[in-house]
């Protein structure tokens, strides 16, 4: 019986990486990659060739079970993503799943994830919060910004560049104006940037300047207000 290793990656800086990480990478029979290009930037910068298989939201259900039988055959599979911890707002509960279904042991590296570090450096209460990853972009969006309404933990969501004004405006017509919020975009990376004040005055930041690079958005709770 083989091995599945969830394996994270940097979310900027190539550096981020740990020494145990390199080593699985190197050791295993198979590594899955979110986008094989990005991942071939990481590999080949720490001299690892070993086997990539293309392995993402668009066609894990038809290779889950290729690479269970890899693994009921003795292999050791590394999992890795285009940035961070496979699973966190990417691909990997299916085949951890099905590994766990089928009795392959598995082990998840510990490793860079980016709404922790915005969320730490936020200033805003850490020791309780919840992650809600991306928003729907349409169909059900505004049911789940409703339902987090009274939400008094510190909440975390992920944003591109193209819709994060969007997102913060919304997030003023329902959680008010007056909450706070921490903005960090390109986290680890040399453009690395924490946004922190109101919704009304960080929405007033990305009207006057262009947001690039992937956000982190780190919302205080309803008790932030009182």
């Amino acid at each position: 019986m083989g091995m599945l290793y969830v394996v994270p990656t940097p979310v900027g800086n190539l550096e981020d990486i740990t020494l145990r990480a390199i080593r699985v990478l190197k050791e295993a029979d198979l590594i899955l990659a979110e986008d094989t290009r990005t991942s071939s930037v990481l590999l080949k910068h720490y001299e690892i060739k070993n086997a990539l298989l293309s392995h993402h939201k668009f066609n894990e259900h038809q290779t889950v079970n290729n690479v269970i039988e890899r693994l009921n055959g003795g292999q050791t599979v590394a999992l890795i993503s285009d940035a961070g911890t496979p699973g966190i707002s990417d691909p990997g509960f299916l085949l951890v799943r099905e590994c766990i279904r089928n009795g392959i042991k598995v082990q998840c590296l510990p490793g860079a994830t980016a709404f922790v570090p915005a969320l730490v450096s936020s200033g805003l209460p850490d020791d309780r919060f919840c992650f809600e990853g991306f928003l729907p972009q349409k169909k059900g969006r505004q049911t789940r910004l409703n339902s987090l309404k009274e939400e008094k933990r510190t909440m975390i969501f992920y944003e591109s560049p193209f819709r994060v004004l969007k997102t913060l405006t919304q997030f003023a017509e329902v959680f008010g104006p007056e909450r706070p919020v921490s903005v960090c975009r390109e986290i680890s990376k040399i453009h690395e940037e924490s946004v922190r004040g109101t919704l009304a005055e960080v929405i007033e930041h990305f009207k006057q300047t262009e947001p690039r690079g992937e956000f982190v958005i780190v919302l205080g709770g309803l008790s932030e207000e009182k």
